[in-house]
């Protein structure tokens, strides 16, 4: 049986919510041979209140882009496109707006298979993605999309309150322990968005996450989502070989 087939699309709020919520599966499905196309719909810095003296908005945005640009060349993506909406302002927005943008990637990359946001994450943009998602991928007949798998990024899904919104609670795993090092390698190209431990978006917390959630389903090093959706067609279920005389 196949859930992932040639392309698989990631849509991520901002560069480096891909590589903390699912960068290993990333580089898993890139080895096998799977176009994995990312894009990112925020700009990531547009909301940040210190400044370098000698950088402006316009500066940050081309590091920021770059790092990203670095990051999943480590991971071996097809593509990468960019959005402009504004940063921790996603909520300003009209829901249809941010919807047609997703679609947009969705009629381009016909993707099997979206990873997105959980829609109980903290950030307001991770939950406007979220819905954003949902709303392009309604199960029309003919739709491209069969698989809907929610992440989890550290400083965000677990800062949420217990009543404030749905948990994340997951019920799907990807083992990564062949590919860690390279999420890892990939985290690095965001050095400057990274905190020290004990921040939970710190390179040690990143790696006891991946070891916790491996361990939970046996394996060494895993990632953690909660199904959305799946569609299984006929295609997918592989024949039983008649038993022999």
């Amino acid at each position: 049986m196949s859930y992932y087939k040639e392309s698989i699309l990631i849509v991520a709020a901002h560069p480096d919510d891909e590589v903390l919520g699912c960068g290993g599966s990333i580089a898993k499905f890139a080895k096998a041979g799977c176009d994995v196309h990312v894009v990112f719909l925020a700009d990531g810095v547009g909301s940040r209140h210190q400044m370098p003296a000698d950088k402006t908005i316009h500066d940050e945005l081309v590091r920021r882009r770059g790092a990203a640009h670095a990051a999943l060349t480590h991971l071996g993506v097809s593509s990468v496109d960019f959005g402009d909406f504004p940063d921790n302002r996603m909520d300003s927005l009209h829901e249809l707006d941010v919807t047609k943008f997703v679609e947009k990637y969705v009629a381009t990359y016909r993707p099997d298979t979206i990873f997105t946001h959980h829609a109980g994450d903290l950030n307001v943009d991770h939950r406007r993605v979220h819905q954003a998602v949902i709303t392009a991928c309604r199960p029309q007949p003919g739709h491209p999309v069969r698989t809907i798998l929610f992440f989890e990024i550290p400083s965000s899904t677990e800062w949420q309150t217990p009543g404030s919104s749905v948990p994340f609670l997951p019920n799907w795993f990807v083992d990564i322990s062949s590919v860690f090092e390279l999420k890892q390698l990939a985290l690095r190209s965001y050095a400057t968005e990274m905190r020290a431990w004990p921040h939970t978006r710190s390179y040690e917390a990143v790696e006891h996450l991946a070891r916790w959630r491996g361990a939970t389903v046996g394996v060494e090093a895993a990632e953690a989502f909660m199904l959305g959706r799946a569609v299984i067609h006929d295609r997918d279920i592989l024949p039983v070989e008649a038993p022999r005389d």
